[in-house]
């Protein structure tokens, strides 16, 4: 049985990365790349939590009870926490006798408290091991919620050098040779999920210089640029053209603080870098334990880029610490008179530049349109993928993962687990996509925040809460420029049908009562009635 790696990064554009277009250096993702293959239409579900509850089950989001962020809205499909319907990879591989191991973030649980429930932490949900933060983001080098199995750790004790991206890579690359050591007659699972590149724009001085001056041709001419990347790699069909830069936002031309602007961007680039640069350390530790030829590793993305503009009001400590380990106050949102990249910033690259790295898609993290929900997906595997280099154009989603990893480990699915009654597999298995065969996926579904969207075949539909529906056909126009809802009247209909019966069955609530709920749930916080 072989191997599985699974590798999860934050907040990344579709073309960030340099096998699919970027400007960022990333030899080791282009390594992979080269000795695997890339699908170009691969899609994740544009939020962070509910992405990590999907790859994880098998399930659409909200069957998982993680249908938005980490509160409990108090409907099945929406309380942030990773539900018992559910079962986890790691639970089902453990049951076939991998030993499973977990560096990185978790986010699927609203419990970040350890000497609270963790029913749904990661060593309760069927890892061996792990290492990493709880909650959703983290100053990179001071994470409040760092844990070690079901322990926090004292930041006073880590070493002066701590950076959370080199600690992510560092501990999956130690599972990787204490694997072999220790449990050599087992095969191993190892999810390893980056918080990189999410905000903050943390990185190191020498790794930022690396992309001096890269940027400043400005996010107009670098998205043309990608573009024809993109089409000469046939990773994009020519016909598709560049969707229009986000309105908001001036050409670079007219933008103020250019200094400032492109060190936005050259740190996003320098935190990304960092993570190919430990990815590289976990294959160096698969090269010398003799394992890398039978790994399956899996890379891709949480969503789109993030366009999220951080203003001062940051203030969760959990999150946002108001001071450096060695106790400096730390500048909190966007401020053009301070540079990001050191400890005591905490800023966000922006709409322009996630603009970019949703190349050359609409939309960004929090929606359906391609922008929002495309991403790179490389799969490497010596013993079993042997068209190296090769494009995979077939669409799949994030349900498809675990089902892949259970088809290719041949786990069985179980119906119970732990005496509780889990609900049927959503997804497709990858695998003939490997030898570019179809895999009979027929129907790919979404839902966050209202916005929605089904896709069957080369059509999709989608909408952006609250507007109304919108028709493409995606094999001449991914791009999403030419909307043919009022050419196709009986096809919206059908299509739009289609979704409401998923978001029935999937616990779906929609998006004006969540909103609801959650101005409920702030009077009662704020007049301290907990009742429901």
């Amino acid at each position: 049985m072989p191997n599985v790696l699974l590798i999860l990064n934050d907040d990344m554009g579709y073309s960030d990365i340099g096998c699919y277009g970027g400007e960022v250096d990333t030899p080791n993702l282009n390594r992979l790349a080269d000795g695997g293959v890339r699908f170009t239409q691969f899609y994740n579900t544009a939020r962070c939590c509910p992405t990590r509850a999907s790859i994880l089950t098998g399930l659409h989001p909200h069957q998982a009870s993680v249908g938005h962020m980490m509160r409990d809205l108090e409907y099945e499909g929406y309380r942030g926490d990773l539900n018992h319907r559910a079962v986890s990879i790691a639970e089902a591989l453990h049951s076939n006798g991998y030993a499973t191991y977990m560096s990185g973030k978790w986010h699927i649980t609203r419990h970040t408290d350890p000497d609270g429930d963790t029913h749904s932490w990661p060593c309760q949900r069927g890892f061996d091991e792990y290492f990493g933060i709880i909650t959703g983001a983290a100053n990179y080098w001071k994470p409040q919620t760092l844990t070690r199995n079901n322990e926090r750790l004292d930041l006073d004790d880590l070493p002066e050098d701590f950076f959370l991206t080199d600690a992510i890579s560092d501990q999956a690359a130690d599972y990787v040779r204490a694997h072999a050591s220790e449990k050599s007659d087992k095969p191993f699972f190892l999810y390893t999920a980056y918080t990189s590149p999410h905000w903050p724009l943390h990185a190191h001085d020498e790794d930022i210089a690396k992309y001096r001056g890269r940027f400043s041709a400005g996010w107009d001419k670098l998205r043309e640029a990608r573009l024809e990347r993109l089409r000469v790699a046939s990773i994009l069909d020519p016909r598709w053209e560049l969707s229009e830069r986000d309105p908001s936002q001036v050409p670079w031309e007219e933008a103020e603080n250019k200094e400032w602007q492109e060190r936005r961007m050259e740190v996003y680039a320098a935190q990304i870098d960092r993570m190919d640069q430990g990815i590289g350390r976990i294959i160096d530790a698969l090269e010398e334990t003799g394992q890398l030829e039978d790994t399956l590793i899996l890379f891709l993305a949480d969503n789109g880029g993030c366009a999220e503009e951080l203003g001062p009001g940051m203030r969760n400590p959990e999150i946002a610490p108001p001071t450096t380990r060695d106790g400096r106050p730390v500048q909190r949102g966007n401020d053009p008179s301070v540079m990001p990249g050191p400890e005591e910033t905490y800023q966000s690259y922006g709409i322009p530049w996630a603009n970019l790295s949703n190349t050359p898609f609409r939309e960004y993290k929090h929606w359906v349109h391609e922008g929002g929900i495309s991403t790179p997906l490389i799969a490497h595997w010596p013993k079993r993928i042997s068209d190296h280099g090769a494009l995979r154009h077939q669409p799949g989603q994030l349900t498809d993962i675990m089902a892949t990893v259970l088809d290719v480990t041949g786990t069985e699915y179980p119906e119970t687990h732990n005496g509780n009654d889990i609900l049927p597999l959503e997804g497709t298995s990858l695998q003939p996509i490997f030898d570019d065969q179809p895999n009979g996926k027929e129907t790919l579904i979404w839902e966050h925040e209202g916005n929605r969207a089904i896709r069957q075949g080369k059509w999709k539909l989608v909408c952006k809460f609250p507007g109304d529906w919108e028709l493409y056909d995606l094999e001449a126009d991914r791009s999403e420029l030419n909307d043919l809802a009022a050419e196709y009247p009986d096809r919206v209909t059908r299509m739009a049908a289609a979704h409401d019966e998923w978001a029935v069955r999937c616990d779906v609530v929609p998006w004006s009562d969540i909103q609801t709920r959650q101005e409920e749930l702030n009077v009662r916080a704020n007049t301290g009635n907990t009742g429901h």
